[in-house]
């Protein structure tokens, strides 16, 4: 019983780290009340205690899933506490010699390797089955700027690791300190020490980071929050109003001369092609002049498909690029396995989307002018910007941002609708992964988001600005208008990706296997 509510309390701590709560140190010792619970025990029972603790986590931070549809959310939930179970029974494996009295080099590698091995799981959770990033360790320190800054080098895996190298480290200097009683015990330091290097090592690299000043082209992009509720945005008798509203939003932002206007994700109350609907958004472009990015569901006439796609209109009123989501939400947008699972969709208070997925994935480009005065003479300058859109929780997907910068993407742009989860913390566990995929590629991010959270993210991972009103960033309506830099940033997580996470994939694989062979050898 001791066992079990010690793991129930590393859940418990681990919710309050991320949104609603935002009690981001607590996650530094969140995993301590886990390692005292596994630790001695066989892997299937470590398995089963941290598969609870794992189903407690995610059922307080993914809970409002059950406003799409209870079995999803619970399907979900059960499927995603396997790999915090996975964990505890690897962890459980590199802790089998605690009890005994362990040489410096053993502190080491426990030290390494249990929070090598929870990357590996977070990584296989966030790739495996179409994958699930949601709620990564590292996410819990989005608002730890200089903690963070390392997802330059290691993506969100890194931060993951060293939080949870550091409950680790303080897990294993108090479990060395019970055991040695009186007698001392200078080994049980080493871990302390290399913990506390590898920690002041990346909070160094991380405040110099942020001291850096990014140059480059300025441009100015506007958002619209249309606070569209979920239950109205295919009401047709609403479709006036709903259109009504966005374009008066967006002609009061042209009036600040914008770059790039942005809608939301899904924001027009019908299918693109539709005739009516084409016309307000082309004529909408036209008049102010700005290249519009529009979300929106789009119907295929040729193929009979529906995509749910991020349009980009010229300021002439053009079509000039359209990107079909990729990535797709189970449960959401479509039913996987939709012949075993069609049930799911009976019990869904809103009805699940058939979406088609995209073939690949568009760089938008478009035209900035600018003047260059000198005493004879005024030039005119003609700039083609590069970005690349995100649709939804495509952006918690490290690997589709980098790339897009690596193939020449100078700012990302997530398009979302969280209205779907009413007023609870998604919108702000989801705005979470924007921040980590600024600070990864050292660009903006820039969220427009139906309900909210529409904002601004600069390279260093910093909320900049939001669409709000009366102190609420969410549920309401308005637009925010901002002045960003097109830095040209090669950073190494860019270029090689999720290095960090193979290699402790690998280190994990390679400590199993001996000690796989050292059991065979004693037999």
């Amino acid at each position: 019983m001791r066992a079990l509510l010690s793991s129930l309390s590393s859940a418990l701590l681990l919710i309050l780290s991320f949104p609603p709560f935002n009690i981001e140190i607590l996650a530094w010792v969140a995993l301590m009340p886990l390692f005292f619970a596994i630790d001695g025990r066989r892997p299937i029972n470590a398995f089963l205690l941290s598969y609870i603790s794992g189903a407690l986590l995610f059922l307080g931070t993914i809970w409002w899933l059950v406003h799409v549809t209870l079995p999803g959310m619970i399907a979900v939930v059960v499927y995603l506490a396997f790999y915090f179970g996975l964990f505890g029974a690897i962890a459980s494996i590199l802790l089998k010699n605690t009890e005994n009295k362990l040489q410096s080099t053993e502190r080491m590698v426990l030290l390494i390797g249990v929070p090598a091995a929870w990357v590996a799981a977070e990584y296989l959770r966030s790739h495996l089955l179409t994958g699930f990033g949601w709620a990564l360790l590292g996410y819990s320190q989005y608002l730890n700027l200089p903690v963070i800054q390392i997802a330059d080098i290691t993506g969100p895996w890194g931060v993951s690791f060293i939080v949870v190298m550091v409950n680790f480290c303080i897990y294993q200097f108090i479990m060395s300190s019970l055991r040695s009683g009186k007698r001392r015990d200078k080994g049980r330091y080493v871990p302390v020490l290399m913990a506390g290097l590898c920690l002041f090592l990346s909070l160094y690299y991380g405040y110099f980071r942020l001291k850096n000043i990014f140059v480059g082209d300025a441009i100015r992009v506007s958002v619209i929050q249309g606070n569209i509720s979920q239950d109205k945005k295919w009401d047709s008798s609403l479709r006036s109003y709903i259109l009504d509203k966005y374009v008066s939003l967006t002609r009061e932002a042209a009036s600040e001369k914008p770059d790039l206007i942005i809608w939301p994700e899904s924001a027009l109350p019908g299918f693109f092609n539709e005739k009516d609907i084409y016309q307000t958004v082309t004529s909408l472009s036209k008049e102010t002049g700005v290249p519009l990015l529009v979300g929106a569901a789009r119907y295929d006439d040729e193929i009979g498909a529906y995509y749910n796609s991020a349009i980009l209109l010229s300021g002439d009123g053009d079509v000039a690029a359209i990107y079909d989501k990729v990535h797709l939400v189970p449960f959401g947008e479509y039913v996987p396995f939709k012949k075993q699972l069609s049930f799911v969709e009976k019990f869904a208070p809103i009805p699940i989307g058939d979406f088609s997925k995209g073939k690949e994935f568009t760089l938008f480009k478009f035209n900035i002018t600018r003047f260059s005065k000198s005493d004879v003479v005024i030039r005119r300058l003609v700039k083609k910007v590069k970005f690349s859109c995100l649709i939804c929780f495509e952006d918690i997907f490290p690997e589709i941002a980098r790339e897009s910068v690596k193939n020449g993407a100078l700012f990302l742009v997530n398009m979302t609708n969280d209205a779907w989860f009413l007023k609870t913390a998604a919108p702000y566990q989801h705005c979470q992964a924007s921040v980590f995929r600024a600070v990864e590629a050292r660009v903006n991010v820039i969220r427009a988001a139906n309900t909210g959270v529409s904002c601004f993210i600069d390279q260093k991972g910093r909320i900049t600005a939001k669409v709000e009103k009366a102190g609420a960033d969410t549920f309401v309506e308005g637009h925010k208008t901002r002045d960003i830099t097109l830095s040209r940033a090669m950073t190494l997580y860019v270029r090689y990706g999720d290095a960090f996470a193979y290699l402790s994939i690998g280190l994990i694989l390679l400590l199993l296997f001996m000690s796989i062979r050292a059991k065979i050898k004693r037999v």
